[in-house]
């Protein structure tokens, strides 16, 4: 049963919590938000805000998902900011090693220093590992990834600030693009969109648009689910070939 409004996933699991603002992307950032608005209401687990927090009791919880599943770890964080030790983040992936029936999306702006901690480590089968590249000056990243033993590399160009230009998708097996929701939101063009998609289909690569966010296509601020997802008329949320582990 899906558990999360984030399309390209089914559940969400949060063995860290809170983050630092790190590039562009994390101006105005939702789990900043959501933290401080769950502290305010009392929920133990962000007691912190949105301080980095490790949940050592979290890391049961995949263990209670019997039904094979798609999950985005750290949704309310990054697993590789500077505060979580690598010996917690082998922890985490030593519970998707042992839960191969679910796929792990792992997302970093961090990528060096992900880079950094898999040099001497594999990467579960399971293990599906992306950086964000919102604008041009973060298409580095892609480096740090391209090269990675992993089952699936993608990318989040979520929000997308800027044209991306022209990318070296060399290894890159999935792409998500996103406009910037909330009152602060920074405007998307179609046409960075589809300089991104026209890439990605000549590298036969599946792309997920998720959505407009609060400024439509034609450049008007409003309501994102009024603003939509349709991409040229259609919905493009197009996922990797994937395989459940028993």
């Amino acid at each position: 049963m899906k558990t999360t409004k984030i399309e390209w996933t089914e559940h969400t699991w949060n063995p860290v919590t809170g983050c630092t603002k790190f590039s562009e992307g994390c101006a105005h950032c939702y789990a900043e938000v959501m933290s401080r608005r769950l502290c305010a209401m009392g929920n133990p687990k962000y007691a912190n805000g949105f301080k980095s927090t490790i949940h050592h009791e979290a890391l049961k919880e995949p263990f209670n998902w019997k039904k094979p599943s798609t999950i985005f770890v750290c949704s309310m964080s990054d697993l590789f900011h500077k505060d979580v030790p690598f010996e917690f983040i082998d922890k985490v992936f030593r519970v998707i090693e042992e839960t191969p029936q679910h796929n792990y999306q792992i997302l970093t702006k961090r990528a060096e220093r992900m880079a950094e901690y898999f040099k001497i480590r594999n990467i579960p089968q399971n293990a599906w590992i992306g950086v964000t590249v919102e604008n041009k000056e973060t298409k580095y990243r892609i480096n740090h990834i391209r090269h990675l033993d992993a089952t699936i590399k993608f990318l989040s160009c979520e929000p997308l600030l800027g044209d991306l230009e022209e990318l070296n998708l060399n290894g890159i097996n999935w792409i998500i693009v996103g406009g910037e929701s909330g009152s602060q939101a920074r405007p998307m063009k179609e046409e960075w969109v589809l300089n991104i998609k026209r890439q990605a289909d000549a590298n036969n690569i599946p792309f997920f648009f998720k959505q407009w966010g609060t400024w439509s296509k034609e450049g008007i601020k409003g309501n994102k689910k009024i603003n939509g997802k349709l991409l040229q008329g259609e919905i493009v949320q197009n996922m990797p070939n994937i395989n459940r582990h028993k």
